[in-house]
């Protein structure tokens, strides 16, 4: 008996150190509920939103705790605070009549056992009439067609590495090097082993920098997958490489020459995203017309500026795109992420002036293929005011699929529509 319990035991062991126990449940033990009186949470200027607020244990409403509360613009200081105590399941806060369109946040929070638990919910308002802050340079075009032009100078130059360990009996996998303006383009190629042309999306990447593994589930269906990195280093090294990378080199990247429009740290990543369409339209297997971009967040506004920029890209695709109007700060409003401008440290003229170049809005007023947008109003890193400060300029065909509750994140539901939308428009 001793024989086989004493095995037993040493694997329960091992067991209980390395499978947890228990883990961290996805939503905390208390909620705080704050729901519109829209269902769709729009309102339009001159309307008093209302929210009713509720708190529940195990599901079930609390009463006689004290509910803080406050409201406002998005991501800007609160215009009314207050409290109350639930009598009842819930009590009801009504807004001011909203005057100027954009997106009012209400936050609630209430201390339970000695923990605060709080929640947020944000309403539009006339979304569809909010404008830029952003102004567009009256040479706008011309820096960018020269900045074109000085990449069409330097040869792609591709150097593919095929990753047998990622490869499948349906796709080949390679990690690619490319040429670019100051510096190189790194990414991962999938493509369809079986011979034939291929539609093709270029993945563009969120913000920091990580590996990637590439898109070899979509490969499998028939497209021709690029997912590149920004930062002119390979994409398929330790996590820990990039780690250093951000604590380093790159840590806050996107400040970095901000004040200098032919220097800027994202001049090379847009052209890069160009030289990956350059990469693309030169495969054999690529089909010559139907070619997509692809991303949220960063990877979203990239998706944008890369569609205004190369007019061989046909259709696109953003999740909650970052970048977009970015001096909203500067005018008393929430502007796009990173934020730049939140405080007056960066608030200097020179670094004003050179952002507009990279301001998502100005690449949207020049976006002229169809479109596929998708965001939340919950989003507290790129607040939707800014997005719709771009979305509101475009002028191609368009459409915006809001997941309200959302915040920087989709839900499966999301990808499913976007990928169902591009599918249909490549052809698959």
């Amino acid at each position: 008996m001793r024989r086989f319990l004493l095995p037993l035991l040493v694997i329960l062991a091992v067991w209980l150190t390395t499978v947890p126990v228990s883990a961290q449940p996805a939503k905390e033990l208390v909620q705080v509920l704050i729901t519109p009186d829209q269902p769709d949470w729009l309102y339009k200027t001159g309307d008093r939103p209302e929210f009713s607020v509720s708190v529940r244990k195990h599901q079930v409403p609390l009463t006689g705790i004290q509910v803080n509360y406050e409201y406002g613009p998005e991501m800007m200081d609160p215009e009314k605070t207050g409290s109350e105590i639930l009598k009842k399941a819930s009590f009801e806060v009504k807004m001011p009549s909203v005057k100027t369109p954009g997106f009012y946040r209400f936050t609630a929070w209430v201390t339970v056992d000695g923990k605060r638990y709080s929640s947020f919910t944000t309403v539009g308002v006339s979304p569809e009439r909010i404008e830029p802050t952003v102004s567009l340079p009256a040479d706008f075009r011309e820096f960018w067609n020269n900045a074109m032009e000085s990449l069409k100078k330097v040869p792609v130059a591709p150097v593919l590495t095929l990753m047998p360990e990622r490869s499948t009996d349906l796709v080949e996998v390679y990690h690619v090097r490319l040429d670019n303006v100051n510096g190189k383009v790194y990414g991962i190629l999938c493509k369809p082993r079986k011979p034939g042309r291929y539609p093709a999306v270029l993945h563009v990447p969120g913000a920091g920098a990580r590996p990637y593994e590439g898109d070899i589930a979509n490969a499998a269906k028939g497209i021709i997958t690029f997912q590149i990195g920004i930062h002119g280093v390979p994409v398929n090294m330790p996590a820990s490489y990039y780690s250093e990378l951000m604590a380093g080199p790159i840590r806050d990247y996107w400040t970095i020459n901000m004040d200098d429009r032919d220097h800027y740290y994202y001049k090379r990543v847009y052209l890069g995203c160009v030289r990956a369409v350059d990469f693309l339209s030169s495969l054999d297997e690529f089909d010559g017309s139907n070619l997509a971009v692809h991303g949220g967040s960063q990877g979203g506004a990239l998706a944008i500026i890369t569609a205004s920029l190369d007019k061989r890209v046909k259709f696109l695709s953003s999740y909650y795109p970052a970048l977009c109007d970015l001096t909203g700060y500067i005018n008393g409003r929430a502007g796009g992420w990173p934020h730049m401008f939140k405080n007056d440290f960066t608030r200097k003229p020179d670094k004003i002036a050179a952002t507009a170049y990279y301001d998502v809005v100005n690449f949207a007023r020049f976006v002229e293929v169809p479109g596929w947008y998708s965001w939340g109003y919950n989003d507290n890193v790129c607040p939707p005011t800014s997005m719709h400060a771009a979305y509101n300029v475009i002028k191609a065909p368009r459409e915006l699929h809001i997941f309200q509750d959302a915040l920087h994140w989709t839900y499966p539901e999301q990808r499913e529509l976007a990928w169902k939308w591009l599918f249909e428009k490549l052809g698959r």
